[in-house]
């Protein structure tokens, strides 16, 4: 009778411990957080390619800045990919994030709307600059207006951190709201029909608007603001991270996204920098 509870206890023991390691099959998951678009549609896209590679991606889709930062930091997500580098490194500043950036993947042109102004001649003295609260999108709004010979930033300034008090010619006498969340830029492009509106290209698809062909001013594909892949310092090595910026840098994936965003979306080429 023992040697026969023994046998049981035994053959029980085993099955727990078997059920314990199926569970590592969840090892095999990378669960990366993404804003809706482009950057989950364009995870659902390589979800075949890795799923040949033995990964199960699971995406967590968000629709602020500021969660999947603090959720791959808290650990409840593997890596996110919603970030341009310069809010990347302004994030890693503000907020102690010990993060890497694992690699770019593309670009999304900010773009410069209006809902009554239809050209850049046509822009009234006193027109209001409406742009996100978000510090690292400043310089990349004011550089687009410079460009277009509408502001003249302090010579030698740095682009990419300019903000408005190194506005040094301002012709026009814009004045500049910066506080607002960029989820909401669109419904203030609708609302504030004589301003003009600094929207990020994931929001302006969103509200369908064309970047290529609704916007006054669109960045070229020569913008330094990556979208790329970030993850914990200590996951850099992590090899189904590397495994999915692969994926995501593959003729296939770089050519979905020239083809379904036509333009208003960029494949990075491989950028890291």
């Amino acid at each position: 009778m023992k040697k026969t509870l023994s046998l049981i206890v035994g053959s029980l023991l085993i099955l727990v411990l078997a059920a314990c390691g199926s569970s590592d099959g969840d090892s095999d998951e990378l669960v990366v957080g993404a804003t809706s678009v482009p950057h989950s549609e364009v995870l659902e896209e390589a979800k075949p390619l890795l799923e040949e590679e033995g990964i199960n991606l699971k995406i967590e889709t968000y629709q602020d800045y500021v969660l999947p930062n603090k959720d791959l930091d808290s650990g409840e997500i593997d890596a996110n990919y919603f970030q341009h580098i310069p809010y990347l490194e302004e994030q890693k500043a503000q907020n102690d994030f010990d993060f890497v950036n694992l690699g770019g993947i593309h670009i999304e042109p900010m773009g410069i709307y209006s809902k009554n102004i239809k050209s850049l001649e046509e822009i009234p003295e006193g027109t209001t600059v409406l742009m996100s609260r978000s510090v690292a999108d400043h310089g990349r709004v004011l550089s687009l207006l410079e460009r277009e010979g509408i502001i003249k930033l302090e010579e030698g300034v740095d682009k990419v951190t300019a903000t408005v008090d190194d506005i040094v010619e301002n012709p026009k006498n814009l004045k500049f709201d910066a506080g607002i969340d960029a989820a909401l830029l669109p419904s203030n492009y609708e609302r504030e029909e004589n301003a003009l509106v600094a929207i990020n290209t994931n929001y302006a698809i969103e509200a369908d608007l064309n970047p290529t062909e609704d916007s006054l001013i669109l960045e070229g594909p020569e913008s330094p603001y990556v979208n790329v892949i970030a993850a914990r310092s200590e996951d850099e090595d992590n090899e189904q991270l590397k495994k999915l910026v692969e994926v995501l840098r593959s003729e296939k994936i770089q050519n979905f996204i020239k083809e379904e965003y036509n333009g208003a979306v960029v494949p990075a080429g491989g950028s890291e920098e």
